[in-house]
């Protein structure tokens, strides 16, 4: 009996040992799992819960102009965050508290922000970013005052800030949400702006809360490069102002435009119209597109319609459109055809309206025909057959090494993203494909096309004596301390005409804008070369709404010592006047007019132009008025008494004012007088001696600007202040003019 039970005993420790191997097997297997092969993910874990890693966020680099005015920088702002769990233990209405009164300073939704203050499934809600630091301190002092700083918490961020919202914006771009660069150069140089993130490690108690200052690890983060762009800010504005004015005259979808530093490549401005706002990019900016997409009840289709709408505000048309180019590439046949010898510039043609290729009839704008004229003639009459017929003499071999040495069968490589890539046999006919048809076609700026960046590239090699330059757009890039790490040297491709070609090209150009379809492009005192370009749409001919063109005008200036280039498109403008002697000839004028005198070019006046020249006002305040007359008709101005005083106590225009030659003083002669005002009339469509006469009958002194002032043709087209606005007497209104008569090219060739 006694041995059953030992056995019975021997037998249940057994298998109590056996439990026990078992148990402490499993444990220990469990342990080396969880130490040998899961050891790092609970190590992990482990350290989640005892530190808090913050992200340091780098600084963006700055974008400046080629004058250093900051254009892109960016800034500290804060993220407002809250912590549910830990408002759910500081009180039965602390979430209510806490959500009305911080969406009170940040003016927020306090639904919103209750919703996030009572999610107890998250210890980490984001209820504002970009807060500015006014408001972050109202945060933080409402936050101390009822003890609330374990409940809502606050983060550095960067935020992205655009110096004049739709400057420049095709050039600069934007950042997402997230800091990287989307569009323009903030995409393009996104690795050289974008900095190196820090860290911010601390420990945290079984609360959740910070540990002493020395639980805590720093790694400091690093700002990003800046660059320094070689876009100026004076030619900038008057690019985009010209622009605008362009687009609104001729009633057109877009306008584009570039100005380039002809001896290197520089970007000197850039823009298209319409644009966006860089702050707003998300926005579109074209309020009655916006309202048509939004009155779309399809939501798919919304959307589909918004998303084309903001890619198309986006897009940098100066680089990422191509179009056909019209008579503005009757430069390119003209240099080729002076290079090889074929044509000179005094050999005659005669033009009779029109010329046969093979089965093909191509016409001259001019349906009459200019008769016998010269090569420099064709050019400035903007001949279709004279330069169909010179493109016949070159070749097709020799058109072609042309067409590929300026550029046209290449990207330029400008350091802008979105860059159109010509493409054979689409974009432009490959040697083997071309025979005297499309020879005669591309020959006057038809049947390929090119990008807006590809042309003035390759007009700019005509004024720089031969030299086809790299287009660029960032001139230096600074690092953090501000000191340079690299520098952009101008680059030469080549060499794809000799300067001798050259200078007698600039001369024949020159010509074009003195008597030829250019003569809107006319700015006294300097002398400017350039070519008028109109071409038909694509497409167009079987449109139910009609023809279509792009417009467009390239000039340079001085035309004997060019420094810069100059290239505006007028796309789909409307009216019975379409061209770009009209379209645009006189938007390249004013940019011209206004980088001449900004890079201090002198002007050369003629006898007839230093007639009416500006004159300086005399200070007659305080003379008598005998003594005061007399000093205003000795500077050849006309003076005009107000009151019955014996001295003068007042002027219009003021001291030292610039008023045109002949112009008028206002003098008055009564203390505490009451300036004379007059509304400024409607000078549209007037003549030079009409607005002469108006303007004098109310009055008001006139700036003449635009062109030859001495032709019949010309009418005024703009005014520098608007109709009917009041101004005293004796202000001066620019008056721009331009003519109506020979500065057609408008290619209907087919």
């Amino acid at each position: 009996m006694q041995k059953a039970i030992k056995k019975e005993s021997l037998k249940r420790m057994r298998i109590l040992m056996l439990i026990i191997f078992f148990v402490f097997g499993l444990l220990g297997a469990r342990l080396m799992w969880i130490q040998l092969v899961r050891g790092n993910y609970y190590k992990e874990k482990a350290l989640q819960n005892q530190l808090s890693d913050t992200v340091i966020e780098a600084q963006r680099g700055t974008i400046y102009d080629s004058n250093m005015n900051v254009l892109v920088q960016s800034a500290t702002v804060w993220k407002i965050f809250v912590d549910p769990i830990s408002i759910s233990d500081s009180g039965e209405n602390a979430a209510e508290e806490i959500s009305e009164n911080v969406a009170k300073i940040l003016k927020l939704d306090a639904k919103e922000v209750l919703k996030k203050c009572k999610n107890t499934k998250s210890r980490y809600e984001i209820i504002a970013d970009d807060v500015e630091y006014d408001e972050k301190q109202k945060v933080l002092a409402y936050l101390s005052e009822n003890e609330y700083t374990s409940c809502v918490g606050v983060e550095t961020s960067t935020k992205r800030y655009y110096s004049s919202s739709s400057f420049a914006a095709a050039v600069l771009g934007f950042v997402g949400s997230d800091g990287q660069g989307i569009e323009g150069l903030e995409a393009f140089y996104d690795n050289t702006l974008t900095g190196t993130a820090g860290r911010l490690v601390t420990a945290k108690n079984a609360q959740s809360g910070s540990m002493p200052n020395n639980y805590e690890s720093v790694i400091d983060s690093t700002d990003g490069s800046s660059l320094v762009l070689t876009i100026d800010d004076v030619l900038q504005y008057s690019l985009e102002k010209n622009l605008e004015q362009a687009k609104a005259d001729a009633s057109a979808k877009n306008a584009y435009g570039v100005v380039m530093d002809v001896n290197t490549g520089a970007i000197l401005a850039m823009s298209n119209k319409p644009d966006y706002d860089s702050d707003k990019p998300w926005t579109i900016k074209d309020k009655k597109l916006a309202k048509k997409i939004k009155s779309i009840k399809n939501e798919k289709k919304r959307a589909q319609a918004e998303s084309e709408a903001l890619i198309a505000q986006w897009r940098n048309r100066t680089i990422s459109d191509t179009y056909e180019p019209g008579s503005v590439f009757k430069i390119i046949t003209a240099a080729a055809c002076l290079e090889e010898g074929v044509v000179k510039p005094d050999d005659t043609y005669y033009d009779s309206g029109a010329i046969k290729v093979e089965d093909r009839v191509y016409k001259c704008h001019y349906r009459q025909g200019h008769g016998t004229e010269t090569f420099t003639q064709g050019l400035e009459n903007s001949c279709n057959p004279w330069f169909i017929h010179a493109g016949q003499k070159l070749g097709v071999h020799s058109f072609y090494k042309y067409f590929e040495a300026f550029g046209f069968t290449e990207k330029t490589g400008i350091d802008l993203p979105g860059e159109a890539v010509p493409s054979a046999g689409v974009t432009y006919h490959v040697e083997d494909e071309m025979g005297r048809v499309e020879l005669a076609s591309e020959s006057f700026g038809q049947s390929f096309q090119v990008s807006p960046i590809q042309m003035i590239t390759a007009v700019s090699a005509v004024a720089n004596g031969g030299k086809l330059m790299q287009p660029f757009v960032v001139k230096q890039v600074l690092d953090p301390e501000g000191n340079v790490v690299s520098t952009t040297e101008p680059k030469i491709k080549r060499q794809v005409i000799s300067e001798s070609t050259a200078d007698e090209l600039c001369l024949m150009l020159e010509s074009v804008v003195k008597h030829g379809t250019g003569k809107n492009a006319y700015v006294a005192g300097y002398r400017v070369a350039g070519k008028t370009g109109t071409s038909e749409k694509l497409g167009t001919l079987a449109s139910s709404e009609g023809k279509k063109y792009v417009t467009s005008f390239i000039a340079f200036a001085p035309a004997n010592d060019p420094k810069v280039a100059v290239l505006i498109a007028v796309d789909e403008p409307k009216g019975s006047n379409v061209g770009g002697g009209t379209n645009a000839a006189p938007a390249v004028a004013l940019v011209i007019e206004e980088a001449m005198k900004h890079f201090n070019v002198q002007p050369q006046y003629t006898e007839d132009e230093m007639a009416g020249l500006e004159i300086s006002t005399p200070d007659v305040t305080g003379k008598s008025v005998g003594e005061a007359k007399s000093v205003i008709e000795n500077a050849s101005l006309k003076c005009i008494v107000v009151g019955d005083g014996k001295k003068v106590v007042g002027q219009s225009p003021a001291a030292d004012r610039n008023i045109p030659g002949g112009g008028t003083v206002v003098v008055y002669t009564q203390k505490n007088y009451k300036a004379k005002t007059v509304k400024v009339p409607d000078f549209s469509k007037l003549s030079v001696s009409e607005v002469n006469q108006l303007a004098a009958e109310c009055g008001l002194n006139i700036r003449f600007s635009g062109n030859n002032l001495e032709s019949s043709s010309v009418t005024a087209a703009r005014q520098s202040i608007d109709k009917g606005t009041s101004v005293e007497k004796g202000t001066v209104v620019t008056v721009y003019f331009i003519s109506s008569s020979g500065v057609s090219d408008t290619n209907t060739g087919d």
